[in-house]
């Protein structure tokens, strides 16, 4: 690896990470918004100079960054929050995934998408992007009742859709006569379980310890090692990185006298990460999967609104949800993560036949709900509030 390419290349994307704070600050623009669109004009969208050394950090970058942001949710997890918001957090959040999973599934369906695609889409909607609603939230300053159940939503959706997406595909791979679905659901099942185990085997100790160093960088240093050692021992047992994090900081939040210094600590170092990770994910963007998405694509885009929103409205409702918030759930629910890629990478390698068509609707989908998203969940928590 070339030193000088990386050092100049890091230094002119925290730069860009200035702007786009900057331009945040004074605008309506989510500034993860901006960073996928400055992402998209260094990288092959646009000019195309990002050196490689830069472009290879980007899956690194990524697992920390989302790391921090689903230890800082999983904060919000607390019996207080859980006490006053469970039911809704709960109710909206299943409502949500269901939806979802039936509109797009019976949509593409009667539209002639074969069944195996139809499921394993219905399973890749579900994902949300924590990162995107978090910085979102934050930056619009939106505080209340809304914004502490849709913090809380995000922080078990991922759990919601990595179950999803595991019985999904199960059923896809019985009805196309294969013979692993028991696999499918084993690993699915692991996925979850070892995740939890290994939040509480980090979250309980971890509760105890931290906030007896003193402020300054020895926290900052317990805060960093937290997140790491998480996002590490998760990787290599293969476990959901971000459900164990946001176990872990459900536990530390709830168990430990003095929870907020730590997670004051991420929220100093969170940042930096951000910066990268949405830059170089708008670097990484192929223009032609937007093509090649073609009338499949464009209708899981349409429906996966159709089917978020209808199921925030029902669960909102059904858990006697003030009115005013029920349409909104939905709309702020529609930035898209990453995992949902690699959701589609997973799928793709059980149905090589249906791989590409599955990973260009998941990239270009991705990117859009990326882009609009945050923008939306902003208005959405200002309108709600």
């Amino acid at each position: 690896m070339t030193l000088a390419p990386l050092l100049v290349g890091l230094g002119g994307l925290f730069f860009a990470g200035l702007v786009a704070d900057y331009v945040g600050r004074r605008t309506q623009l989510p500034r993860v918004t901006i960073l996928l669109i400055c992402g998209m004009a260094v990288g092959q969208t646009g000019f195309d100079i990002l050196p490689e050394e830069v472009t290879g950090l980007y899956e690194p970058l990524s697992v920390a960054a989302l790391t921090m942001v689903a230890f800082l949710l999983g904060g919000s997890l607390t019996p207080e929050t859980l006490r006053a918001n469970g039911g809704p957090i709960l109710g909206i959040s299943l409502g949500v995934v269901l939806a979802t999973v039936l509109a797009i599934t019976l949509g593409l369906l009667a539209l002639g998408v074969p069944l195996a695609v139809a499921l394993l889409l219905g399973g890749i909607a579900t994902a949300t992007d924590p990162a995107a609603t978090d910085d979102a939230l934050r930056q619009g300053g939106a505080q209340g009742p809304f914004t502490d159940r849709l913090r809380g939503i995000v922080a078990v959706d991922d759990a919601w859709g990595i179950i999803t997406f595991g019985v999904l595909m199960a059923l896809a791979l019985a009805f196309g006569g294969h013979t692993t679905e028991e696999g499918v659901v084993a690993e699915a099942l692991w996925e979850i379980g070892g995740a939890l185990a290994l939040g509480a085997g980090i979250g309980l100790p971890a509760a105890y310890l931290t906030g007896r160093l003193s402020d300054g960088d020895p926290l900052r240093i317990e805060a960093l090692g937290l997140v790491f050692l998480t996002a590490g021992l998760a990787l290599w047992m293969n476990v959901s990185y971000l459900l164990a994090a946001m176990t872990a900081g459900a536990i530390v939040a709830s168990l430990a006298e003095h929870h907020t210094r730590a997670f004051h600590e991420i929220e100093h170092i969170e940042w930096p990460f951000i910066i990268l990770f949405f830059i170089l994910a708008g670097a990484s963007f192929d223009p032609s999967a937007l093509g090649a998405a073609g009338l499949t694509g464009v209708a899981y885009v349409v429906l996966r609104i159709l089917g978020r929103w209808a199921g925030g409205w029902i669960g909102a409702r059904l858990c006697g949800v003030p009115k005013r918030e029920a349409h909104w759930y939905g709309p702020a629910l529609l930035p898209q993560a990453g995992i949902a890629i690699g959701m589609a990478l997973v799928a793709g390698e059980a149905f090589p036949v249906y791989a590409e068509t599955i990973l260009t609707i998941a990239v270009a989908s991705t990117v859009l709900f990326e882009i609009a998203g945050p923008w939306i969940t902003v208005l959405a928590a200002r309108r709600a509030a």
